[in-house]
C-alpha cells in the first residue's frame, strides 16, 4: 500500500522528460512495449492514512497512446 489515496483529478500536468531522457525507459519498454514514454508531475490533492488531506506533488510514467 502506498499509504496515501489521490481524491479527484490531477491538476497542473507537466511533462518532466520523454523518451530519451527517462532513466526507467529500458525497463519500461521490456515490461510494456516501446512508444513515446513521458514521464510526468502533477499537483493533487491526497488523504493519507492517518486521514488528514494534503496537496501534494505526484510523479509518474505515461505509457504510449
Amino acid at each position: 500500500m502506498r499509504g496515501f489515496e489521490i481524491l479527484g483529478a490531477l491538476r497542473e500536468v507537466q511533462t518532466m522528460a520523454t523518451s530519451g531522457g527517462i532513466r526507467e525507459l529500458p525497463r519500461l519498454i521490456k515490461q510494456y512495449g516501446r512508444g513515446r514514454w513521458r514521464k510526468l508531475k502533477a499537483v493533487a490533492s491526497i488523504r493519507l492514512s492517518d486521514g488528514s488531506v494534503r496537496d501534494a506533488e505526484i510523479h509518474g510514467m505515461r505509457p504510449p497512446a
